[in-house]
This record gives structure tokens, C-alpha cells and sequence, in this order.
């Protein structure tokens, strides 16, 4: 198959594409159109695809006809009945699909403080394989050979070709893969997206963890159009779409709110140099260190509700700037389900306005641990072939 330009993720456009293009722009939104439409409908039609996108049928012949011969396509045979049971007359039609088995892709999550993780996954997001390599508290170079090296055993680990290679780091990172900061890590201006490529001749696609995991709610988890992701781990930071775009920033960081101060009153201090971060109110290492150290279940909830209240404070300018329609948390579900989370919630509803925001739905994720992995997987999926 040829390999088309980026078509959704890092390109600052809509993540589904929902209408025909103009004369002025490129045949790769259309072909995406189509890509995407099967892709969320499938067991279509040619005519089917003409209605549902607004192309002519000719355009539909010609990009399926292109769209086979690369793969990505597939006919599944022909039309028994029409949807509500009825006998069409004449030929019956032959109905499409994306070739969901004829590719896999590489999901990588750097976001874990001790080990990285990667898998191997279908067109649907499911992961077919894992590997996991310990990271020994290593930090440099070191980690660059792990990830390599994790790398290959999954591309030995694929049984289809592989579409591409998505990887969620820790940090700050840029729109061309390059890890501008990952403290943790101790990487600096790391160009790991590119690196990547090299050691593996494949397409890859390098972004922050947390703009990475809002990607899979976008794709598998059912987000909404308008949402913030919060990523609570080592440290702690968000993904944003808004109107199904991703946000990233002037400087790439949106989203970092772990070094957001939100009160000092009774704050920790945090190793960038400031008091009262939100990281060391919520950062896992931290809540279960404090959690161990309470001699009482109450004082247990009080560290809780009071850790979920620094995050409402953090969040509510926040939701009231963007008026976002969803909060998705990620992180330990013991730990963030229960009064950390309802405490969140009542922090944002005493802090923005009922009328417009006294409706938004905030709730954790269902996609568990794999959340980054499969993310890593969506980014594949809107930069290969310009689907969500």
C-alpha cells in the first residue's frame, strides 16, 4: 500500500472528516471520508457511500477501486435484503469494509514510572498482544535502547503488515515527535519519533501520553466532541479536543497542569521548586504514601476529598474557559473512584456557572491500563488513513 500524508492527528483538523471536500482541496480528504465512513459503518455499499458522504458515485467507483487495490478495502459480498428486510430489486449490491484483519499497528506507553509497555493491535483498537520491559531506573540513552528494543520484539510479535508504529511518551512534545522535556526520563530535545523510524523503516507517530489517551476516549471510549482527558500517574497531566480537534499549545504543553499551583495552604513542596502543585496533591506516588501513613479510614477520606478538591480548583477556570462538555479521568480506579472524584465534581460545581456547566459529565475511563497504548493506536489510525 502507499503511504498517504497525515490526514487527521497532529495536522490541527477535525479528527472524522463529515463532508465532501471543495474543488480546492486535496483527493486525500475525500479518500479519508470514505475511509472513515466505512470505518464507523462498514457492510456498506458504493451507493451507500455516495449518499452518506455527498460524492458522486463516479468519485466512490474511482477511490474504492484505488482503496482495494492498496488493501485497505475489502468486499464482503452481496446484499441479501435491504435494511428493514425487504427484496431490492435488481443486482443486488455488494457491500465494503475496511480490511479491519489486513493491518496491525505498534502502541507504545512510556508513561509508567516503572516500566514501559507496548502492544500489538487490530484496525478496532483491541490489543492482540502485550510485552512489557522493566525500566530499572534507568534514564537516558538507556531508556532510548528500551524502547527500541521493545520496539522490535513487538513488530517479531505482529502476524498482519504493519501500519504503523504510535507511541505515548511522559513530557513535553512537539507536532514532528521530538520529546522536548521528559524529566523523568532524562530526556531533552529526544527526536524519538524520528529515531524510531530509522530503527524500524516503519511510520511513526510520537506524542504526549495524555494527548495520546484522550485520543483512545475519542476513538474507543465514546468521548465527546468537547473533552478533557486528566491523566493522573507519576505526575499529571490532560489532553483536550475541542470541536474533535486536539489541542496542543503555542509551545506544546497544553494541558500540563501538574506544576499548576492551586493553593499553598498546607501544599507540599514540589521538585520543580514551587508549593502546593497540583502534582503533589494527586501524583499516585504521593496520594499512597500519604494514604499508608494514615493511622485512620477517615483521615484516609480526608486525603482523598481533599486531593480531589485541588483538582476541582485546577479544573473549574478551565471548564469555564472552553465550556467542555466531558471531564474523563485516567489513573488507579481504587484510588480516583470514589471521594476523590465526587469531591472534584462538587469543587467544579461551586466554581462555575449552574446554567452552563452545572450538566457536565465527569467519570473515568473504561479502558483501563491500556488507555495510552490503544491512544498510541488512534494516532496511527488519523495519521495513516484519516480515521477515528
Amino acid at each position: 500500500m502507499t503511504t498517504p500524508s497525515p490526514a487527521g492527528y497532529a495536522t490541527g483538523r477535525a479528527l472524522r472528516p463529515s463532508a465532501k471536500s471543495l474543488p480546492e482541496h486535496s483527493r486525500s480528504h475525500n479518500r479519508a471520508l470514505v475511509l472513515q465512513t466505512l470505518y464507523r459503518s462498514g457492510g456498506v455499499s458504493r451507493a451507500d457511500l455516495a449518499r452518506a458522504t455527498g460524492l458522486t458515485r463516479v468519485t466512490i467507483s474511482d477511490l474504492v477501486a484505488q482503496l482495494i487495490t492498496e488493501d485497505l478495502v475489502v468486499e464482503l459480498g452481496q446484499r441479501t435484503a435491504s435494511p428493514n428486510g425487504a427484496a431490492r430489486p435488481g443486482k443486488p449490491a455488494t457491500l465494503l469494509d475496511i480490511n479491519r484483519t489486513g493491518f496491525q499497528i505498534l502502541g507504545l506507553d512510556l508513561s509508567d514510572h516503572a516500566l514501559f509497555r507496548g502492544g500489538v493491535l487490530d484496525l478496532d483498537g483491541a490489543v492482540l498482544e502485550h510485552r512489557e520491559v522493566a525500566l530499572e531506573n534507568a534514564t537516558g540513552d538507556i531508556c532510548v535502547e528500551k524502547v527500541i528494543a521493545l520496539t522490535r520484539e513487538l513488530i517479531a510479535a505482529a502476524t498482519a503488515p504493519i501500519l504503523g508504529i504510535g507511541v505515548g511518551s511522559p513530557g513535553v512534545v512537539d507536532l514532528g515527535g521530538t520529546v522536548l522535556s521528559a524529566p523523568n526520563l532524562g530526556w531533552t530535545d529526544l527526536p524519538l519519533q524520528a529515531l524510531l523510524a530509522e530503527a524500524t523503516g516503519l511510520p511513526v507517530l510520537v506524542a504526549n501520553d495524555a494527548n495520546a489517551a484522550v485520543l483512545a476516549e475519542h476513538s474507543f471510549g465514546g468521548a465527546l466532541s468537547d473533552t478533557m482527558l486528566v491523566k493522573i500517574g507519576h505526575g499529571v497531566g490532560a489532553g483536550l479536543l475541542l470541536g474533535g480537534t486536539p489541542l496542543f499549545g503555542n509551545r506544546f504543553a497544553a494541558g500540563e497542569l501538574g506544576h499548576v499551583v492551586v493553593g499553598t495552604d498546607g501544599g507540599a513542596p514540589c521538585a520543580c521548586g514551587k508549593v502546593g502543585c497540583l502534582e503533589t496533591w494527586l501524583a499516585i506516588p504521593r496520594l499512597e504514601a500519604a494514604l499508608a501513613a494514615a493511622p485512620t479510614e477517615r483521615r484516609r477520606t480526608e486525603i482523598l476529598t481533599e486531593a480531589g478538591e485541588r483538582l476541582g480548583i485546577a479544573l473549574a477556570p478551565v471548564v469555564g474557559a472552553l465550556d467542555l462538555a466531558e471531564l474523563v479521568l485516567s489513573g488507579p480506579a481504587d484510588l480516583l473512584d470514589g471521594p476523590l472524584t465526587e469531591a472534584a465534581i462538587d469543587t467544579l460545581r461551586t466554581r462555575t456557572m449552574a446554567a452552563f456547566h452545572g450538566d457536565l459529565m465527569v467519570r473515568m475511563t473504561a479502558l483501563g491500563q491500556d488507555i495510552v497504548m490503544r491512544g498510541a493506536a488512534a494516532m496511527v489510525l488519523s495519521g495513516q488513513l484519516g480515521v477515528s
